[in-house]
Parts: structure tokens; sequence; C-alpha cells
């Protein structure tokens, strides 16, 4: 049996902080298993907020300074865990914060310096994972269906509601597929933020809003809907498409929240008339919000949502990261074409030896 302990670090788009996962893995009998041991999110003070909020608007030297900077940063909080839960990683497997994801260009960019990461941790570091997969032609994004694959069996789809909503599935003639779906908590929590709020409590606030129909409609109709996987969304499609729209909008942000949040549900909705099968696994941040489950499980009836224990909701990408790390310290492969477009199969990802 192989046995592997690892730490998972993972900065989502909604900059509400830094994830770290303690996790451990088997593998015993041609299957994996995994224990999800300790795990933490760290609040990005406003210093860091404003930097990696920014940092696509910084020239190349102050980006650079910024990925050092950032990967030091990273290595202190995986040493403060450490001590504090008494966990000893085989290795450290890290997303970094995404500053820039334009596959279509051949780019993408994700800060955290692995190379300051392990030398301030102690720890062999894994990062890096996408720009492999853009050099094949692919979106270098979702990588996380592998980790459903094979950690996640039991579901027939994993719907995950971060900043951007993704989700993946095993199709019988083509495996495993997956997408981005429509941006999710980001311009949840941003709509919230008008009210002074970091995010809106289990959706209570959309809840109490009207929906907007002619921001609904123009939502809906934005191209990269129509696209057939796979595809991905960054925070560069969200600002020159999405946001603007909600700008357009003079209505209350109760309103806006609502509209949104159907939105949302109607495109989970619209995806999952694709997939086989009915169970599905509910993670990430906007699982925890009660108004959007309701409407994804009013739209898309068919489906058995399951939302799991409040620590594998929460720390489920952390979890993942960590076990791309460990398929490509294994030398197994960790990103699927059939996912990302890419022209093979491939394991990717850095490797910085402590």
């Amino acid at each position: 049996m192989e046995t592997y302990k690892v730490i998972g670090l993972m900065s989502g788009t909604s900059l509400d902080g830094t994830d770290l996962a303690a996790c451990e893995f088997h593998f015993d009998d041609g299957r994996w298993s995994f224990r999800l041991l300790h795990a933490e999110t760290i609040p990005y003070s406003r210093e860091w907020y404003d930097k990696l909020k920014h940092a696509p608007e910084m020239d190349g030297l102050a980006l650079a300074m910024l990925h050092k900077h950032y990967g030091a940063y990273l290595g202190s909080l995986v040493n403060a865990f450490c001590r504090k839960e008494g966990f000893t990683p085989d290795f450290v497997a890290s997303h970094g914060h995404t500053v820039f994801h334009r596959p279509e260009e051949g780019l993408t960019l994700q800060a955290g310096d692995g190379a300051m990461l392990a030398a301030q941790a102690g720890f062999t570091v894994i990062c890096d994972f996408r720009s492999t997969d853009v050099a094949l032609g692919g979106q270098g994004a979702p990588l996380v269906p592998a980790g459903d694959r094979l950690l996640f069996h039991a579901y027939d789809c994993c719907l995950n509601l971060g900043g951007f909503s993704n989700i993946s599935w095993e199709d019988p003639l083509r495996g495993r597929i997956a997408c981005d779906i429509s941006p999710c908590n980001m311009p949840l929590n941003e709509t919230a933020a008008l009210l002074n709020l970091p995010f809106d409590p289990e959706g209570s606030v959309a809840a109490s809003g009207k929906i907007i129909p002619d921001l609904l409609e123009a939502l809906n109709k934005l191209e990269f809907y129509f696209l057939p996987p796979p595809k991905s969304l960054g925070r560069e499609w969200y600002l020159e498409q999405f946001q603007p729209l909600l700008r357009t909008s003079a209505r209350q942000a109760a309103d806006i929240l609502a509209s949104v949040s159907h939105h949302v549900a109607f495109q989970v909705a619209q995806i999952c008339r694709q997939i086989p099968g009915k169970r599905m696994l509910v993670t990430g941040g906007g699982a925890r919000n009660i108004h959007l489950i309701k409407q994804i499980k009013k739209l898309a009836p068919q489906l058995e949502v399951v939302v799991p224990d409040p620590m594998l909701v929460d720390y489920k990408e952390a979890l993942v990261f960590a076990f791309l790390g460990v398929l490509r310290f294994s030398g197994r492969i960790n990103t699927l074409a059939s996912v990302t477009g890419a022209s093979r199969d491939h394991c990717g990802g850095a490797v910085y030896l402590a």
C-alpha cells in the first residue's frame, strides 16, 4: 500500500484567504482513499488582498516581486500550520493565486514562487499545475476533475460553487468531462459588499430580492454559455463580459443578488441536462448558500443534491490539489485531455526540492 501525507494550498478568485488542508492518501488494491485531517483558512490582510486584487495591473518588476514575496508568505503559513497541527508532510502542493488565465493566448500565471515556498517551509513543493496543459493546447482548467474521478467515484457528478462554478462528470463514451459553468461567488460577494457585507449569509438577502428580467436575460445571452466543453473562465472574462452588465443595473443590491443567484442555478441546470446519473456532490462556499441550493434543486429536480460535511464543503479544492501533487510526485497522469482540451493526458506540475 502507498501512503502520502500532503498539505494542499488553495487561493481562490474570491480572495477570502488561503486554504490549508493536511491530507493523507492511500493507494491499495487499485483504489485511492483519503483522510482530511486538519484544515484552516487564513484570511488575507488588507495589504495582501489589495496586492493580489491589483496584481493584473502591475508592471513586470512589481509582479515578479509579488510572485517571490507571496511564495515566501505561503511558506510561512505552512510552517505555522504544521507547528499548530503537529503535522509533517511528505511535500506541499500549492495551487497559487491566479493572476492571468488566457489559455487562448497560451498564457496562465499563478503567483506564489515554488522555490521561495520550499525554502521558507523546508518541504518539497509541487506547484504550477496549469502551465503544461496550456502548452499542450489545453485550457489549463479545470484540474479538479482528475481528483473527482479517483476520489469521489460514488457520485455521478461533482459541482463546485466557488468564485466560478464548475462541474465534472463521467461520460460513458468520452470519459471524464468538465467545464466552468458561470461566475458564482465572485459577483455575489461583490454585490454583497455594496451592503457592507463580506458575502450574502445563506443567500438571505437574495431570497428577499426580486429577479430583474432584463438583467437575467442579458446574463443568459452571454456567448460563453453556448460554447461546448471544454471551456473555462477567468477574471479577465468576468471583468470584460459579466461585471459591466451588473453595473448597468440601477436596481437594489437585493434584486441583483436574486437575479445572479437565479442565473447561476439556471446555468447549472442547463449543464446537468447533459449528465447521465442523478447523484451530485456540491462543495465550495456556495454550498452554504441555502437560497442558491434551493434554486438549483428547483431548476434541476431530477438531481439528488448532496452537500457533505462542512470540512469537505470548504476544503475539497485544497484536498484535490494535494492529491494532484501526489499523482505528480508518483509520476501518474493528473490532467485529463478530455477535460481541458489538451493534445494528450499528462502529468503536470513543477517540483522544487527543499
